[in-house]
């Protein structure tokens, strides 16, 4: 029996998980996680009872019932490396024994979906539309720090991937996982299907300019351009890929939503993103509640 040490989980005062602030009894089997911590509410205000409210630093969580589905809403913060923390902590309030600080011998698996915002990378999948992302391809290193292994497709896909976009050892080796097929299929009607880029920032990595040029200024239209069989390149943003790869490694179902707020091609912008956003809880909610 492998015991893990004291400063590799690390649990606070009151028996918490050291970041979320959680106890394995404040989290539900079904996790939708959202970057800003003010959506958090934004969430929880759909419940019929919040049962635990927590906050700590960027991670707020809200624990209710919505019907008979019980679910947590946690905020991540931005980017892959807030992901590998929650994570790695919402696995190990289900999956290790805190008291014995060992793995359980009888593993969970979360339902895990991010309800998040996008740019959108083809013409034809407008602002306040809605992704649900086939895979989650990575260009943000985060997986690489971890044993990971991909189907044959997979691989491929990132190969062509690569010789396509350029992006080699300068920048970081590419990966991809992709959603979980249970969830996936509930999200069919009304959604865009495609391959969601993560990218490791906001400005430089998504192409932008404002004063620094760029190493890779084709970047954008490679990414548009690219296409694998019936798989394409939708939308990018800062998370997805490090929870298709960190929740497939954990064995959890995973799947991220976006919101369009930004086309990249057409150079808009949404009008109301908050408004898109709020449809997307409710759209997401509703599913939740009746399927899952």
């Amino acid at each position: 029996m492998n015991v893990i040490a004291a400063s590799e989980l690390i649990i606070n005062s009151r028996g918490a998980i050291y970041h979320l602030d959680v106890r394995p009894e404040e989290l539900a089997p079904t996790v939708i996680t959202v970057g800003d911590p003010d959506r958090v509410k934004e969430v929880s205000k759909h419940f019929d009872a919040i049962e635990v409210q927590r906050n700590h630093r960027e991670f707020v969580t809200h624990t209710g019932r919505l019907g008979n589905k019980r679910i947590s809403v946690v905020s991540t913060g931005i980017g892959p490396d807030n992901i590998d923390i929650v994570l790695n902590e919402l696995d190990a309030l289900v999956n290790i024994d805190f008291t014995t600080r060992t793995i359980k011998p009888q593993l969970s698996s979360l339902q895990i979906i991010r309800v998040g915002t996008s740019g959108s990378l083809q013409s034809d999948i407008p602002v306040d539309s809605f992704v649900a992302s086939t895979h989650g391809l990575g260009i943000d290193n985060l997986l690489n720090y971890y044993r990971h292994d991909n189907n044959e497709e997979e691989k491929a896909i990132v190969q062509q991937f690569t010789a396509h976009t350029q992006l080699d050892s300068q920048f970081s080796k590419p990966y991809i996982m992709q959603a979980g097929t249970s969830l996936l299929k509930h999200f069919v009607d009304g959604y865009y299907h495609g391959i969601t880029v993560t990218c490791p920032g906001f400005y430089g990595p998504q192409g932008r300019v404002l004063r620094l040029g760029l190493t890779n200024p084709e970047l954008i239209n490679r990414l548009t351009e690219f296409s694998f069989g019936q798989h394409r390149i939708t939308n990018f943003e800062m998370e997805t890929s490090a929870i298709y790869g960190l929740g497939h490694l954990l064995g959890h179902q995973c799947l991220s939503l976006s919101a369009i707020v930004a086309n990249r091609i057409s150079k808009t912008f949404s009008g109301d993103g908050a408004l898109a956003v709020e449809r997307l809880i409710e759209k997401t909610l509703g599913v939740i509640a009746g399927s899952l």
